[in-house]
């Protein structure tokens, strides 16, 4: 089964949206956690953040480019 680019993207999407989210879950168990590992934390926060940037860069990959 071949898939065409967007299907491809939207994939890619919903894998790094899993994602997050589950960085999301680490980082609040983390900060339960006393002492907390701050440096870890930042990281993990830093990397979730990077995968947010990548989801927004995709999504606009998915809106078609309208001639002004």
């Amino acid at each position: 089964m071949i898939l065409s680019q967007n299907e491809q993207i939207s994939f890619r999407i919903i894998e790094l949206k899993q994602e997050h989210q589950d960085l999301h879950y680490i980082i609040d168990h983390l900060m339960e956690d006393i002492p907390t590992d701050q440096l870890r934390v930042r990281r993990l926060k830093k990397r979730r953040l990077f995968i947010k940037d990548q989801i927004e860069h995709l999504k606009s990959q998915l809106i078609p480019d309208i001639d002004a």
